[in-house]
């Protein structure tokens, strides 16, 4: 480790825009892409901001950890989906739920109600072909001024990554499954 001296001026100038609605991007290989996703919904939900959290691979009936915590404070979240790809019956059904799901998380960003809107592993259904690109470009584009939307999941499409205000790849050095150990209740639930 290299110790650094604390810096003693402000390494960088005040922004000058204005204040307005973002589109953030959490991708990459390695875990925190949701988490803090529902880090900022925390964030916004404590400033009494209107939120809400669509999660594209969850069923309705999910009860994760999230799910029970922004059960227990009234930050809503919703699963649109059917599980997992490979656990899927029926992946034309899955696709259904997916374009289903998009079309009411669209009304509920372009409503203009909302504060935050996370769109929770919508980049499986991207990627997939379930949801067209261009109308979620095109809902991105035509959002109310004060909207953000936060998207999450892996291989985001370069389209919405050059749209996006803010992306941040989450890198994996080292996972614990990768050594056999499985996924732990509570931290990745």
């Amino acid at each position: 480790m290299q110790i650094e001296t604390p810096p003693t001026e402000k390494p960088y100038d005040r922004a000058t825009g204005d204040r307005r609605g973002l589109v953030i991007v959490n991708t990459g290989d390695g875990k925190g892409k949701s988490t803090a996703a529902f880090g900022l919904a925390l964030r916004a939900f404590g400033r009494s901001k209107a939120v809400k959290v669509w999660q594209f691979m969850k069923v309705p009936s999910a009860r994760f950890g999230e799910h029970r915590m922004f059960e227990r404070i009234g930050l809503p979240v919703e699963g649109l989906g059917d599980g997992f790809s490979w656990k899927s019956q029926d992946l034309e059904h899955s696709a259904q739920l997916a374009r289903e799901g998009w079309a009411r998380a669209r009304e509920s960003i372009l409503g203009g109600e909302l504060f935050l809107v996370v769109l929770d592993e919508i980049t499986y259904p991207l990627i997939y072909g379930w949801i067209a690109l261009d109308d979620v470009l095109d809902t991105l584009r035509r959002r109310p001024a004060g909207v953000t939307v936060c998207l999450t999941g892996r291989r985001c499409p370069p389209e919405i990554v050059a749209l996006a205000d803010t992306v941040t790849e989450m890198t994996k050095i080292k996972h614990a499954f990768d050594a056999g150990i499985p996924a732990q209740r509570g931290i990745e639930d």
